[in-house]
């Protein structure tokens, strides 16, 4: 047998799109009824007013004040805002803009400095070896070493044991890792048998020390960050007891409505309380009382299912068919349930990704380990001991990441996220307990009082700039025993299969919404919609208002190829509230492709895919990429933006003849480069220390060279520091 390393498909390429819905929103039905074009033409299209209405916008102010951010009890300055200083914002954006770029090496703003740390495989305590490029490392030392392809991460600041928002000397960076790259990662790839030339047969089985490798390299790591000697930057605390590892075999406990219910009810846990592991943490985010708030987005590609369509109901077969398990399923090949069972360590160490139904009931099998998976999980980083728990309230999907919205005190804590596969939803949950400044620092504890009670929500995106909130309630909106493609028997179904019940509900389809992140000076919400080659080819799929964009080459739809950010400003500034004005804040597009470039952008500025999505608090926005459409070009990249609000920008037209709210457009003082990547990366996960003078971003499947710069020859996915070579805050050029 021969055995070869390059079989596995990478789950960054692999986008999940299993929407068989025919929901298309009533105002895009009635707008299509007529024939947009002439009414383009004709001068009778939709007014200005007519998308923009009259609901008053979040946060407005006087001139005089436009760029503060307001440090009242809406934002409480130790919870929605978790820095210190001066948290003015910039009137403009002054550093050198970085240039395309398609080295092997990263390129940073001139007068900062960026440094690779913490790449894939760094012992995080002593007496484990360090990284080598046989690649040899057992399989278990995994447990205690930085995992694969970093992603969504946050900086906790630590004061005398315990969290402290604007803490900076000292701290935890807590982060992702999302998938594995198994050609790099492990040495002995996938069985093969082959003759003299002839093409190689795949047995589709592997062994069990490269699998246990690479369960071990998901998940999430903690690390104690302390502030080097020079005050420049951080380096690891080895040997912390914070040091800590959560991989896709550590017990985690779901709470919340689904928890206990029979579709989550397995071998392991008959009970359906428990599960083992967190998959395919994805973005990231902090919760208002201090802990990390991690996801799970596309989970599917470590499970395969067989065929047991005749040993299911009919509806919870589409239940599964829905999030992509059709039968005879193999997942993205990483094939975790294939190894022999007796090299197993433990009890279904492996049969456990499979998830056919082959016993008598559900406790004699993993049908429904696949349930298990898809939900905002909430690790307390301060507690090493504590164990993760799965916010089921707020639905299963692949999320991308999770952000709140500003706390008030006696409101209602509201957390916003985009489920990140082609013509997929956004929803918001809105928590039944209100907020309480004492439960700052509350751990898990605040997290049951906050996220296992409440309310989740779907959008709708309108083709007038107006949206609503449709609220995902059992017994309410058709949601019940009686829907036509998935009968709900409870709020557990309802949230197990939020897909479905938000199809039933007539969601907006949108181009992948990825990371969300709301303006500490406006309170709106930004969402990425990355990009979807599905938009205007498909029927299912037709440009609107929301997703306006469909390329055409040769007479041909190519869909989104360049993504865009949509945002909008809940009513009355409530993020409570079930109505809400939209625009299109930015259209990702190379400056040279002018039909499309609805933003203007230019060569210091042009990007496409937007990814990665972060206000600091001071209101800068950064926007991450992962793209392929443009690295002809240039590799992914970070940009700076200073954004302004909804309704600040004018109506425009597509290419696809779509009309469409755009914000105000871009210029060199309101966006800008400010990091390129090295080649075939994605840049991704962002976060900021409390003081400013530190920013973290992570970098994902670099190209070979990178190896190199880590000290070897494997590229491995690293975190990289940004500081300044002074040492003063980031942006700091743009106070002067």
């Amino acid at each position: 047998m021969t055995v070869l390393n390059n079989k596995q498909l990478l789950a960054h390429e692999v986008v999940e799109d299993s929407n068989p819905s025919d929901n298309i929103d009533f105002q895009t039905i009635i707008s299509r009824r007529l024939n947009r074009r002439s009414i383009l033409k004709g001068g009778t299209g939709l007014t200005a007013a007519a998308f923009f209405g009259a609901l008053p916008l979040v946060g407005c102010s006087d001139d005089d004040d436009s760029n503060t951010i307001d440090n009242s009890a809406g934002n409480n300055d130790n919870a929605a805002i978790p820095a210190q200083g001066d948290l003015k914002r910039p009137e403009a954006l002054k550093f050198t803009a970085v240039a395309h770029s398609t080295a092997e090496t990263m390129s940073v703003a001139e007068g900062y400095k960026a440094e690779m740390i913490l790449p894939l495989g760094t012992p995080l305590m002593s007496g484990i070896d360090d990284w080598k490029d046989n690649r040899e490392q057992s399989a278990e030392s995994f447990e205690w070493r930085m995992g694969d392809n970093h992603d969504g991460m946050w900086f906790f600041g630590k004061k005398g044991g315990a969290y402290d928002a604007k803490a900076s000397d000292n701290g935890l960076l807590v982060m992702n890792h999302e998938y594995v790259n198994s050609s790099e990662l492990s040495p002995f790839g996938y069985y093969v048998t082959q003759d003299n030339d002839a093409a190689p047969i795949f047995q589709n089985r592997r062994l069990a020390s490269d699998v246990r490798r690479e369960v071990n390299c998901h998940g999430v790591a903690v690390v104690e960050m302390s502030r080097r000697a020079n005050g420049i930057g951080y380096e690891m605390v080895t040997d912390s007891k914070y040091n800590r590892r959560i991989t896709s075999s550590t017990t985690t406990q779901l709470a919340g409505p689904v928890a206990g219910s029979d579709l989550v009810k397995t071998k392991f846990d008959p009970t359906g309380f428990q599960t083992r592991g967190i998959n395919n943490n994805c973005g990231a985010g902090l919760s208002p009382w201090g802990t990390y708030l991690t996801t799970e987005e596309n989970f599917l590609g470590v499970f395969a299912r067989g065929q047991d369509a005749s040993q299911l109901s009919a509806e919870h077969n589409y239940g599964r068919k829905r999030y992509g398990a059709t039968e005879n399923f193999a997942g993205f090949e990483y094939l975790w349930h294939t190894p022999e069972a007796k090299d197993a360590k433990i009890p279904d160490e492996f049969s456990r990704w499979d998830m056919t139904a082959v016993g008598a009931s559900a406790a004699d099998d993993y049908r429904n380990g696949f349930n298990t998976f898809g939900y905002i999980t909430e690790i307390d980083p301060f507690e090493p001991q504590s164990v993760p728990r799965k916010r089921t309230a707020l639905g299963r999907f692949a999320h991308e990441n999770c952000a709140y919205a500003p706390v008030e005190q006696g409101k209602p804590v509201v957390f916003y996220m985009g489920d990140d596969a082609r013509g997929e939803y956004i929803y918001k949950f809105v928590s039944k307990a209100t907020w309480s400044n004492t439960d700052i620092g509350g751990g898990l504890k605040a997290g049951d009082k906050y996220m296992n009670e409440g309310t989740l929500y779907v959008a709708t995106f309108n083709e007038n700039g107006r949206g609503e909130w449709k609220a995902l309630i059992h017994g309410q909106n058709g949601l019940d025993a009686s829907n036509r493609d998935l009968p709900f028997n409870g709020q557990d179904e309802v949230l197990i299969f939020v897909r479905a019940a938000a199809d039933a509900l007539g969601a907006t389809k949108m181009d992948r919404p990825e990371w969300v992140s709301v303006s500490p000076m406006t309170g709106e919400v930004y969402v990425t919609l990355t990009n979807n080659k599905y938009r205007g080819e498909r029927d299912d799929q037709p440009v609107s208002a929301s997703n306006p964009r469909s390329y055409e080459a040769g007479g041909k739809a190519r869909g989104n190829d360049n993504g865009h950010i949509i945002r909008w400003a809940e009513a009355g500034g409530d993020h409570a509230a079930t109505t809400f004005e939209w625009d299109i804040y930015l259209f990702a597009a190379p400056s040279g492709l002018s039909a499309e470039n609805l933003s203007q952008l230019n060569a210091s500025n042009d990007l496409s895919s937007p990814d990665g999505l972060y206000f600091d608090p001071r209101g800068v926005l950064w926007i991450q990429t992962d793209d392929g459409a443009y690295t002809d070009t240039t590799n992914c990249m970070l940009l700076a933006a200073l954004p302004g609000k909804v309704n600040d920008g004018a109506l425009t037209t597509t290419s696809a003849g779509q009309q469409t709210p755009v914000g105000m457009l871009a210029s060199d003082n309101n966006i800008k480069r400010f990091f390129v990547g090295p080649e075939g990366c994605e840049v991704t996960g962002i976060t900021m220390t409390p003081d400013f003078k530190t920013l973290f971003i992570n970098i994902q499947h670099p190209g070979n060279t990178w190896g190199a710069i880590a000290g070897g020859s494997t590229p491995r996915s690293a975190t990289v520091m940004i500081t300044r070579e002074d040492g003063d805050v980031i942006l700091a050029e743009s106070f002067i």
